[in-house]
């Protein structure tokens, strides 16, 4: 690519203040210079990693791992007993090992010794104890994780034992990953004080954060795996997909914790200058709905909007046709996936025909009420998030054409996530794994108590259902289980499901380490440690 072309590609894709601001920080050529390509293939040691992501961190603790940025700075900062890696395999991080109880109602960790938290205390049992007993009240985002678990009994300094009122088959998988906090500070600054001002065990300690623009981690050269091979790993805020590409080709970033466009990451696929991975998606792109508002509570009138929805047009406009339509709340390559649920082909008229027979009628400018109660919502998209946006704005023209209102909105990730948990927002669209191929239980985000349940979701059935599929350890008695659950998020459809996407993780050959095979790509980001400058 010549300079020139590289130039009127900026100019085309991103604003003027964006293309200046770029220009001046590198050039428009760097990414062509001898100097600079030099300076890649020889390598140095120390330096700094930036890392591109498409939302704000807007907080740091253990209640704010489920979004997929915020968890790539947490967890460089804070460390889990156990993490499930990129190969969707438990690895022990603070556990140098762990034992199940025979009966399934015990886990024993053994913890590394000597680990230091980054204020230069030892990292003890104590500390277990206090995290699992916290973070389990309710309240807490993470709370649900921790399902059947009645405490936890301190053996010794280093070793922990947690203890379980009923199995919890995904229990080591999901509550074992919430990081460890460090006791006497955390009761010092509470739950909400940590979130902004953590203290952790990881290879990285917080420097100067600004949640909407960037994240700055600075290396802990006590860290218990080893010091860090960069002296910093900085976050930068970038919600637009084009700008997040430009940067990666002028060198100004070398890899993006959120994905580029499709059709950027497949043009990046054939550059020796960059490493793309594919994984698949866990996460759909879906629309989740508050099931509490009148005119979303009839199921009927959510079954009739997914008829609505072309969404296979959807996928090919906007994703470069890459990715699956979704079916239900797990992914088509998940073990368990079922795909004998009902299904929602694009089929206008049907949609029509079901708001008919639920009582909406169509008014004189086209839009449907009932009983005085217009069938309008409105979607609050987050703020600057350039690749979901669109999606939003085809899915409202194919509501628009049966008669279903959906206006739209922007606002902060933070706020969105709130308002979605508390019901102050009507809808949204992003994405969030609701079962994944290391656990198919959607628990946080199905159960009616569920710390992620932005549908408002009540179903006593997917309660029963969600309790009984973690009472089972033995994947073929739990086969039907999900297979069952499937079924009846198809049937209630609680969100507007659109599809499930595969990933091209794009990687600069300027971060050396990174694995080339992956299952997961979300875990790749929480070794930071293990990267260095090439």
């Amino acid at each position: 690519m010549s300079d020139n072309k590289l130039a009127r590609l900026m100019a085309r894709r991103i604003s003027r203040r964006q293309f200046l601001r770029y220009s001046a920080a590198t050039g428009v050529g760097v990414y062509l210079g001898a100097g600079t390509m030099s300076a890649w293939a020889q390598g140095v040691q120390g330096g700094t990693l930036t890392w591109l992501g498409h939302q704000e961190v807007a907080g740091l603790g253990p209640n704010d791992i489920g979004a997929d940025v915020q968890a790539a700075v947490i967890f460089n900062i804070l460390n889990p007993l156990v993490h499930v890696d990129y190969m969707a395999q438990t690895v022990p991080v603070l556990a140098r090992s762990y034992e199940l109880g025979e009966d399934s109602l015990s886990y024993t960790f053994y913890l590394h010794e000597g680990v230091r938290f980054h204020d230069g205390s030892e990292l003890t049992a104590e500390d277990v104890k206090y995290t699992f007993e916290t973070y389990s009240q309710p309240g807490n985002t993470v709370a649900s994780r921790f399902n059947g678990m009645r405490d936890v009994t301190v053996v010794d300094r280093y070793t922990a034992r947690v203890n379980m009122d009923s199995v919890n088959a995904s229990f080591l998988r999901s509550a074992c990953e919430v990081p460890i906090v460090p006791k006497t500070y955390h009761e010092s600054v509470g739950v909400d004080g940590f979130s902004v001002a953590p203290i952790g065990t990881g290879a990285f300690r917080i420097g100067e954060w600004n949640p909407a623009q960037s994240t700055e981690l600075i290396a802990f050269p006590d860290h218990f795996r080893g010091a860090p091979q960069v002296d910093r790993i900085v976050l930068e805020v970038v919600p637009e997909p084009s700008v997040r590409y430009i940067a990666l080709l002028t060198g100004d970033a070398d890899a993006a914790v959120w994905p580029i466009a499709v059709e950027d990451a497949l043009e990046l696929e054939n550059d020796p200058n960059f490493l793309v991975v594919r994984t698949n998606w866990n996460s759909p792109r879906f629309i989740p709905l508050n099931n509490e508002l009148p005119q979303l509570s009839d199921r009927r009138v959510r079954q009739a909007m997914m008829f609505a929805l072309d969404r296979q047009r959807i996928l090919d406009d906007l994703e470069s046709g890459i990715g699956v339509v979704g079916t239900s709340h797990l992914a088509p390559h998940n073990p368990y996936y079922n795909p004998n649920v009902p299904l929602y082909p694009f089929d206008p008229e049907r949609a029509r025909s079901v708001l008919d027979g639920a009582g909406w009628v169509e008014g004189s400018d086209g839009i449907r009420s009932k009983d005085g109660l217009r069938l309008s919502f409105t979607c609050t998209t987050i703020s600057g998030d350039q690749t979901r946006r669109p999606m939003a704005e085809l899915s409202q023209l194919f509501l628009r054409a049966v008669g279903v209102e959906m206006q739209l909105a922007e606002a902060p990730v933070a706020s969105v996530l709130e308002g979605m948990r508390t019901g102050s927002l009507e809808a949204s669209l992003f994405n969030w794994t609701m079962g994944s191929i290391v656990d198919p239980s959607p628990t946080s985000v199905l159960l009616s108590t569920g710390g992620d349940n932005f549908m408002r979701y009540n179903s006593a059935e997917m309660d029963d259902l969600i309790a009984q599929g973690l009472s089972v350890v033995d994947p073929a008695a739990r086969q039907p289980i999900y297979d069952r659950t499937q079924e009846l998020f198809a049937e209630d459809m609680p969100a507007l499901v659109l599809h499930y996407r595969q990933d091209l993780g794009v990687y600069g050959r300027t971060m050396v380490g990174v694995p080339e095979e992956q299952l997961m790509s979300t875990p790749v980001w929480f070794d930071g440690y293990k990267y260095r400058r090439g």
